[in-house]
């Protein structure tokens, strides 16, 4: 079995980018985090792999500078698999591709049965990747050779199955919709964080009351705090069925609290002064969170047959058209439109529904051109057809 070393000073960065810089075509790049077991989302493995330079494996916590592998590999194109998980994490070492070719995401578009990078180097090149470390806790040191190495596989075949995907969306005339669908993932904006977080807390639908839920939410804040302060998975402090089991129970004193068997996890005694610290704070809080969480303003479809007829009539409409044409187009119906676009376009239409106007709204919700070239004439005549059946229907009612 080959030895792989893991680089963890800047001295040992700036020689592999100099290696990797020498090397040619594009470059595979891989992180492993330590997700369920840290608080933090940072990258502690990047693995980057390039022709005629070889697997190089480097510590980010270690080496703190990416500078110099930024220069290296910072105007070539960067291959990865499910890139939007990554892309966060190497921004904050200040790595960012000019241009990514996002494997997963190819595969998607392509059809293929299953998308995990192991089934598409299985079907792409015909090798069998073991998966064994994938929920491993790569925030420990020294990491283990096995670890390391089934963290270099991740890029070692990555820019040979690029190639075989490349010449598969060339052969099924879907090259410019995988570019624009690349791009779309490598520039997207950072998400806003939740304006109530909180209320993700699984099991929250148990607790009933606003002082209740005030309790919930003073419990989840200090929890973060904690979680933050030590860099460990909240859960894997408290898990969220224990905080809402406090809740639930509603102690009357410290000791109380202490006294709830479902109230578990590694600091949930350890910790009792803070959790029933939190407990009285959210008691006395004045400001009370409202019952249900303010919605987007759009209801779920369920409920449109009676709220918003007309909305519900276009979206039965729609609906079949769409998912039929993903499967001519041989891709996943979300891949080919989101389910939540062509919601909203259903429940807030153009004024004047016809194909160019469908187009401009879909652009407005952020669709790909080559979705809208798809979609809007069928999105079009499925919503003129919505309403002259609703007319035909009434007229066959008098």
């Amino acid at each position: 079995m080959t030895e792989f070393v893991v680089i963890d000073d800047l001295a040992g960065l700036v020689d592999a980018a100099a290696t990797l810089a020498a090397g040619h075509g594009p470059v595979a790049v891989d992180v492993e985090r330590a997700s369920g077991f840290r608080y933090s989302q940072r990258a502690y493995l990047i693995q980057v792999f390039r022709r005629d330079a070889g697997v190089f494996l480097f510590d980010p916590p270690a080496v703190g500078d990416f500078t110099a592998l930024q220069e290296a590999i910072g105007d070539v194109e960067w291959v990865l698999h499910a890139a939007s998980q990554d892309l966060p994490s190497l921004r904050d070492e200040g790595l960012e591709p000019p241009v990514i070719f996002d494997t997963e995401l190819a595969a998607r578009l392509l059809g293929h049965d299953k998308v995990g990078l192991g089934a598409v180097v299985e079907d792409t090149l015909g090798i069998t990747l073991a998966k064994a470390h994938s929920a491993s806790d790569w925030s420990t040191r020294p990491l283990p050779q096995p670890w390391l190495e089934y963290a270099a596989l991740d890029v070692l075949h990555l820019i040979d199955v690029r190639d075989a995907l490349v010449a598969e969306l060339a052969e099924s005339g879907k090259t410019d919709a995988a570019a624009q669908e690349f791009e779309a993932v490598r520039t997207r904006p950072v998400k806003p964080p939740r304006e109530e977080p909180w209320r993700r807390l699984s099991g929250l639908h148990t607790v009933r009351g606003r002082r209740a839920l005030a309790v919930a939410r003073a419990l989840w804040t200090a929890r973060e705090e904690y979680a933050r302060e030590v860099d460990v998975s909240p859960g894997r402090l408290v898990p969220d069925r224990a905080l809402v089991a406090a809740v639930l129970a509603d102690p009357k004193s410290k000791q109380a609290l202490a006294g709830v068997k479902e109230f578990t996890g590694r600091a949930s005694r350890s910790q009792i002064d803070r959790w029933w610290n939190a407990i009285e704070a959210g008691r006395a809080d004045p400001a009370l969170p409202v019952e249900r969480a303010p919605g987007d303003g759009m209801p779920p479809p369920r409920a449109w047959a009676d709220r918003n007829p007309e909305a519900d009539a276009r979206l039965k409409a729609a609906r079949p058209r769409v998912e039929q044409l993903a499967i001519d187009l041989r891709m996943p119906t979300e891949n080919l439109l989101t389910p939540d676009t062509l919601r909203r376009l259903a429940w807030t239409p153009p004024e004047r529904v016809d194909a160019a106007s469908v187009a401009d709204a879909l652009e407005a919700h952020g669709a790909r051109p080559w979705q809208i070239e798809r979609t809007a004439q069928v999105i079009s005549d499925a919503f003129v057809g919505s309403v002259h059946g609703a007319a035909e229907g009434v007229a066959a009612a008098s």
